[in-house]
């Protein structure tokens, strides 16, 4: 165990690591993507209650999911800089910011047009939508942060204490259709023991699931990519795959 963490511990090794496993990563989330989709589109059947205006779950459902994961995932990377000054640490926790961000937000579009036909308005200040609309500014927060300061670490260390602090809000967000009274319905989408769809509508969700995570890790292992040669550039390692890269052109 010792031993792969060092190994992660290592800019080459991750840099190799990150170069070749984001591609199938890449790979296996977009074939996945366009399967769901048209699983989730076009073969399942409409919702007896909203018609059509449910397919909308197959992209809001993840992306919110995501939402979460990514944050909890910032934040982990985020405390690993700040408890033992692993500078990857931080660096990965920056690679994830701006993803969580575009994921929150697709979260909050598409939950804003199912909530039309399902509530008849697009928001509500519901304490689910409320508690996402919170995760979307700490992700800005933090990507504020990380670039408010001319020393990288420095700003690196704020929007590290920022992420950390902010992990309070995901409990908040996942319980808050049962601590309050919301509009919000609460896990009848996946209930793994008795599921309250079709088998035919979940498959599909199930399969987008999978292919947000694995195109997340895609973008998150290429954004460490080029954050690993931005922040290493002065190092004998990036200039050997610089120059390697200019040989081959």
């Amino acid at each position: 165990m010792f031993l792969i963490f060092h190994k992660f511990g290592s800019p080459p090794h991750l840099y190799q690591f990150a170069n070749k496993w984001g591609k199938y990563f890449g790979i296996g989330g977009l074939i996945l993507f366009v399967i769901g989709s048209v699983g989730g589109l076009y073969l399942a059947p409409p919702d007896y209650q909203m018609g059509d205006s449910f397919r909308i779950v197959y992209v809001h459902a993840p992306a919110a999911w995501m939402s979460m994961f990514i944050y909890a995932l910032m934040a982990v990377c985020s405390a690993g800089g700040l408890i033992w000054h692993l500078k990857l640490g931080y660096l990965a926790a920056r690679a994830c910011a701006p993803i969580g961000a575009t994921l929150t937000f697709c979260a909050l579009v598409s939950g804003a047009l199912w909530g039309k036909p399902t509530w008849g308005t697009y928001w509500v200040w519901d304490a689910r939508l409320t508690s996402e609309l919170i995760l979307l500014f700490l992700f800005f927060g933090c990507i504020a942060l990380d670039n408010a300061f001319s020393e990288r670490r420095v700003g690196a260390r704020a929007a590290a204490i920022l992420a950390v602090v902010g992990v309070i809000n995901l409990p908040i967000i996942h319980y808050s259709v049962y601590w309050w009274n919301t509009l919000h319905q609460g896990a009848t989408l996946i209930k793994f023991g008795k599921p309250s769809m079709e088998i035919e509508m979940l498959i599909p969700l199930i399969i987008m699931f999978v292919a947000f995570n694995l195109l997340f890790f895609a973008m998150w292992l290429n954004r460490i990519r080029y954050e690993l040669l931005d922040s290493e550039r002065r190092t004998a390692w990036v200039a050997k795959i610089v120059g390697t890269r200019r040989e081959g052109k």
